[in-house]
């Protein structure tokens, strides 16, 4: 295979949501024997070796730390020298506290204590949403308390006790360790750097899959991610040539060729749909027309299993010119739209409307027809034929192209189990 074939193979073989279900090593995955191990979970963490100790590089969630700290004890017992969260979300701090040893020294980027604020302004947004996609039975949560009785599964929200600007050199135990900043999912994201192994550790700095098209807006909900600075952190770390690349997720990308050419393409891909819907918004074609034709040339394919270009299209108006479309004075105004559908119904009767929903989808459009049936359903939730409607629509969805995005699939999964159970 030549180089792009390579890429492309790395891409099929990463699909997307699959590799998004924890797996959780035991024992811990040695990524180079005898200096770096993996333990994977809802983020893979890693442990370093040096000569008389180790380095931690991010903790996992709070119940998931247990499980991390047992399978690295067992290589590896300490002491623990330093913790690096290459972001602050919270499946990379929530284990810091019982990582942290009297003399361990935790280390982020200056943004890391900004960021964990953000995300606990919104916390209880995402927890009332994180059914849709991750497992709030907590399975993994009650294997891993089972397996590690007395051990702390508190999530911890740490205050770093070493925070840098754009890089920090560190020497320990005779390993040379450069960190340094960069944007990527969070403004706070770090890249840890092993410059005599041309190493480079960098967990979900271009999304947890690679590679795939970025998240530049979540669905879950963060902040937007702006482009630049995470295109100009792309070209920061093909500068340094790593020849190993240690995702969050995964195995490593290993070959100083493949990692370029696979970051070229992640780059060249996201710098063409952004130049693109700049033309349209400039040349006056709306952002829904744009989400439509706005399609990555077969040269620039990249995974969509995380971010989506249409999706990007649409944060990249957003990003520009802000919530307003420019289209309907409505737009200033709480939304309307289920008012006046339901003065519609009210003309044309809910007969009439479901016939029109369901030639909708038979036509394939179920966009539409949901649009059609949630208004029937603001009347007559307990309709069984808008109910039918409504499970066979996002159905259709899952079977055309739904299924590939993490988000989007666990989405269309979550209303198609509402629809389907018996109206109560």
């Amino acid at each position: 295979m030549n180089i792009q074939e390579q890429v492309d193979h790395l891409i099929d073989t990463r699909p997307g949501k699959e590799l998004l279900t924890p797996v959780y090593d035991d024992p811990a995955y040695p990524i180079v024997d005898g200096l770096i191990y993996r333990s994977a979970g809802t983020t893979a963490t890693y442990m370093i070796l040096t000569d008389n100790g180790r380095i931690i590089v991010n903790t996992g969630m709070g119940y998931e730390a247990p499980h991390h700290k047992r399978v690295f004890d067992a290589i590896c017992p300490g002491p623990t020298h330093y913790i690096f969260t290459t972001q602050g979300h919270v499946d990379h701090v929530g284990g810091v506290d019982l990582f942290k040893e009297p003399n361990t020294k935790y280390v982020a980027q200056a943004n890391n204590p900004a960021h964990q604020r953000d995300d606990k302004r919104i916390q209880g947004l995402r927890m009332r949403t994180a059914g849709i996609w991750f497992d709030m039975l907590g399975t993994d949560a009650q294997r891993i308390y089972k397996e590690n009785p007395g051990v702390s599964m508190a999530q911890s929200e740490p205050m770093p006790d070493i925070l840098f600007e754009d890089r920090l050199s560190l020497t320990i135990d005779g390993l040379r360790v450069d960190l340094f900043a960069a944007v990527g999912e969070t403004t706070d994201c770090l890249i840890v750097w092993l410059p005599d192994h041309k190493i480079a550790l960098v967990s979900n700095l271009f999304g947890p899959l690679f590679p795939h098209f970025p998240n530049v807006n979540t669905i879950r909900g963060d902040k937007y991610r702006f482009v630049e600075p995470q295109l100009a952190t792309n070209r920061f770390v093909r500068e340094l040539r790593p020849e190993i690349l240690v995702t969050g997720r995964y195995e490593p990308i290993v070959g100083a060729e493949l990692i370029e050419a696979s970051l070229e393409r992640l780059h060249d891909a996201v710098v063409y749909v952004h130049e693109e819907s700049l033309k349209g918004f400039n040349a006056g074609v709306d952002v829904w027309t744009l989400m439509d034709k706005i399609q990555l040339p077969p040269e620039l394919r990249v995974g969509q299993g995380y971010g989506k270009v249409s999706w990007a299209v649409r944060t990249f108006w957003e990003e520009y010119v802000g919530w307003f479309k420019l289209e309907s004075t409505t737009e200033f105004y709480p939304d309307s739209a289920p008012a006046a559908l339901a003065e519609l119904l009210d003309l044309t009767g809910i007969e009439a409307a479901l016939e029109r929903a369901e030639a909708a989808l038979a036509r394939g459009d179920a966009p539409l027809a949901i649009k059609l049936g949630e208004a029937i359903a603001q009347r007559e939730s307990d309709n069984a034929r808008v109910r039918t409607l409504m499970a066979d629509a996002h159905q259709y969805l899952l079977d055309n192209g739904g299924d590939v995005s993490f988000w989007e699939n666990g989405w269309l999964r979550t209303e198609l189990a509402r629809w389907s159970e018996p109206a109560s």
